[in-house]
C-alpha cells in the first residue's frame, strides 16, 4: 500500500467555502526558500528542484517498498512589513518558501542522495532541505478562484478570527489543489490557512 498523507491526515485538509478552525500536526517537508516575485525565473527554478528532488527520493523509496504518493505544492509566503499584507507590497519585496509535505520515514540523508542522483544525470537539487512545521490551531478556507483575489478570502478569514476570539500569528500559508498550467484562473481551487493564537 502506498503511503497517501492526505487520506491518512484528512481531517488537516477540510476545505470549508467558510472559514473553520482546524488542527493540524507536525508534518515534514521538503522545503526551498526565496524572494521575488513568483512569476520570475528563481521561483520556477526552485520549484523545479523541489519536485526534482521529491520524485528523486519517491522512486528511491518505491525501490525500497516504501512507496508513496507525492504531495501537492504548498507555499508559505510573507512581506518585508510585520502586519502589512502581501497584496500590498511589490512582488519583488515577497518572501516565499515552496514546500512538499513527505511522510516521517523521509530523512535529510535521503535528501542527500536524491540530490546527488539528480547532479549524477546533470539536474540541479538546488537547496532544497528538509524541514519540520509546527502550525497547531489554524483558520482554513478554500479559495476558489485567481491568486490575486485571494485578498478577498483571506479578509474573510481574519472577520472569523476575531468573531472566535483568536488572532491571526504566523505565515499565509497555501496548498496548491489545481495546477495554473491546466485549469483556468477562475477554477483555480486553493487552500489558505493562517495559524491563530
Amino acid at each position: 500500500m502506498k503511503t497517501d498523507l492526505y487520506r491518512r491526515y484528512k481531517s488537516e485538509y477540510v476545505a470549508p467555502k467558510n472559514p473553520a478552525l482546524v488542527r493540524v500536526g507536525p508534518a515534514r517537508y521538503l522545503s526551498v526558500s526565496g524572494r521575488g516575485d513568483p512569476k520570475g525565473p528563481g521561483f520556477g527554478a526552485a520549484v523545479g528542484a523541489l519536485y526534482g528532488v521529491a520524485f528523486t527520493i519517491k522512486m528511491a523509496k518505491k525501490a525500497a517498498k516504501k512507496d508513496y504518493v507525492v504531495a501537492k505544492l504548498e507555499g508559505l509566503w510573507w512581506g518585508e512589513k510585520r502586519g502589512k499584507l502581501l497584496i500590498d507590497s511589490p512582488p519583488s519585496a515577497w518572501r516565499w518558501k515552496v514546500l512538499i509535505r513527505v511522510p516521517t520515514f523521509v530523512t535529510a540523508a535521503d535528501v542527500v542522495r536524491a540530490k546527488r542522483e539528480l547532479l549524477r544525470r546533470g539536474k540541479s537539487g538546488g537547496t532544497v532541505r528538509l524541514e519540520s512545521l509546527r502550525e497547531g490551531r489554524v483558520v482554513q478556507l478554500l479559495h476558489v478562484g485567481p491568486y490575486d483575489r485571494e485578498h478577498e478570502s483571506l479578509g474573510r478569514m481574519a472577520e472569523f478570527a476575531r468573531a472566535q476570539g483568536v488572532r491571526l500569528a504566523g505565515r499565509h500559508h497555501e496548498i496548491y489543489l489545481s495546477d495554473p498550467r491546466r485549469v483556468a484562473p477562475t477554477r483555480l481551487r486553493t487552500i489558505l490557512r493562517r495559524p491563530v493564537r
